[in-house]
């Protein structure tokens, strides 16, 4: 990945965060940013490091996760291009409560925590936006929580498999976990998912084991809905996928 090249201000214009931002409102933020190249594995910030800053992942990703005091790791979010994370960490002036690591060879934009308070005194309306954003993210992660105590673990497998092919082509993590109890439009047509990330990994976002997540994708292959090839999955019937209850 090559840095040099990276024009911030064009990027920062493309990101809903900042898209209704001019050019020189843009630049002067984009004085606050720096590019960071990391490798697999690489650790972006642990717990109890200070948050001075928010990040962007321009290419790669990111896995925000926690470690329980027996030493098992909860991964929280994961992070691909064009996403932003640690932005509420930045606003609480506390260290860091999670830690973020790279998964893959990632290219990372980090946005100073001064030049966003620099950014709030001039326009409000950056902050309302950045609110916005924040707002989304809550509301996404108490989506989680409900899914976790109210649906089983083959619903949210499917509902992960299903949150990108909804018929309009779009369903965020608030929708994922809705998608088995009562299925939305989906595309007619076979589709297929590339898991973003380990069988392990995912399974952990998903507050399961890796021998279940196994498990139940092998017993979806079994019943014929969806066809395995390592981290790509092919979806034969979104539909029948979705409508789907074990017996």
């Amino acid at each position: 990945m090559e840095t040099r090249p990276f024009d911030v201000p064009r990027y920062l214009s493309v990101l809903p965060l900042f898209n209704d931002m001019n050019r020189p409102e843009l630049e002067r933020l984009a004085q606050g940013c720096t590019l960071r190249r990391l490798v697999r594995g690489d650790m972006v910030f642990r717990v109890g490091d200070p948050c001075e800053a928010f990040h962007v992942t321009v290419v790669g990703q990111v896995k925000l996760f926690a470690i329980s005091p027996a030493g098992q790791e909860k991964v929280i979010e994961l992070i691909g291009p064009g996403h932003s994370f640690a932005e509420a960490l930045m606003f609480t002036d506390r260290p860091c409560i999670v830690n973020a690591q790279a998964l893959t060879d990632t290219l990372l934009l980090t946005v100073a925590k001064q030049a966003v308070l620099g950014e709030i005194d001039r326009d409000p309306r950056f902050a309302l936006r950045m609110l916005a954003g924040l707002s989304r993210r809550l509301h996404g992660l108490v989506n989680d929580v409900q899914a976790y105590a109210l649906h089983n673990g083959m619903q949210r497998v499917i509902g992960y498999l299903l949150r990108d092919h909804i018929a309009d082509g779009v369903v965020d993590d608030d929708e994922a976990g809705e998608l088995a109890a009562e299925p939305p439009p989906l595309p007619c047509g076979s589709v297929t998912v590339s898991l973003p990330a380990s069988k392990a990994t995912i399974a952990s976002r998903l507050s399961l084991t890796p021998e279940y997540f196994s498990r139940v994708l092998h017993e979806l292959e079994a019943e014929g809905l969806i066809e395995i090839d390592k981290r790509d999955i092919r979806i034969p019937d979104p539909t029948a996928l979705a409508r789907f209850q074990p017996a």
